[in-house]
């Protein structure tokens, strides 16, 4: 008879806080894959339409409906998200992978959208795990530390780079 290690709360503590990437998250599950949104994190760059909008429609209720194409078509599409408004699941198959390295674009006058293994600090301490997201640039975001698009509202810009290669 083989005992258990006693869990680590510690460690269990750190991952669950970690785990806290979606906030306002709902659900759409199809045939091989489920699709979460969270329309707090939405900048409508709309990946998602243009690449299938036989399941992503805004006209339809529910404006998801991950039937009506393959879970890997639907991942994949998903995937392309930048904001991380989007995440899927599949049934089968491995969890969405970070990419590697790392990239950073700035939008102009907008956010800075990450691609990656992301581990984001949060209001409250806490941290969470991520693949995408559209950080603030402005610093006039009420969705810390997302980008709510505060900055087009406000008339912030980012204005001309400064680095030069001098």
């Amino acid at each position: 008879m083989s005992q258990k290690p006693p869990p680590d709360r510690e460690a269990e503590k750190e991952v669950k806080e970690e785990e806290l990437a979606i906030s306002h998250v709902r659900a759409y599950t199809g045939t091989g894959v489920t699709v979460y949104y969270d329309g707090g994190r939405c900048l409508h760059f709309a990946e998602c339409i243009s690449g299938l909008g036989q399941v992503f429609d805004v006209q339809k209720r529910p404006w998801i409906q991950p039937d009506n194409a393959s879970a890997e078509e639907v991942a994949e599409v998903v995937h392309r998200c930048p904001s991380g408004a989007l995440h899927y699941r599949l049934e089968e198959g491995s969890p969405e992978e970070p990419e590697r390295p790392t990239r950073v674009e700035l939008v102009t006058n907008g956010s800075i959208n990450l691609r990656g293994e992301l581990s984001i600090e949060v209001p409250g301490g806490g941290r969470m795990r991520e693949v995408r997201a559209s950080l603030c640039r402005c610093g006039l975001t009420d969705n810390e530390p997302f980008c709510d698009e505060a900055c087009s509202s406000t008339g912030w810009s980012s204005g001309a780079s400064s680095r030069t290669n001098d």
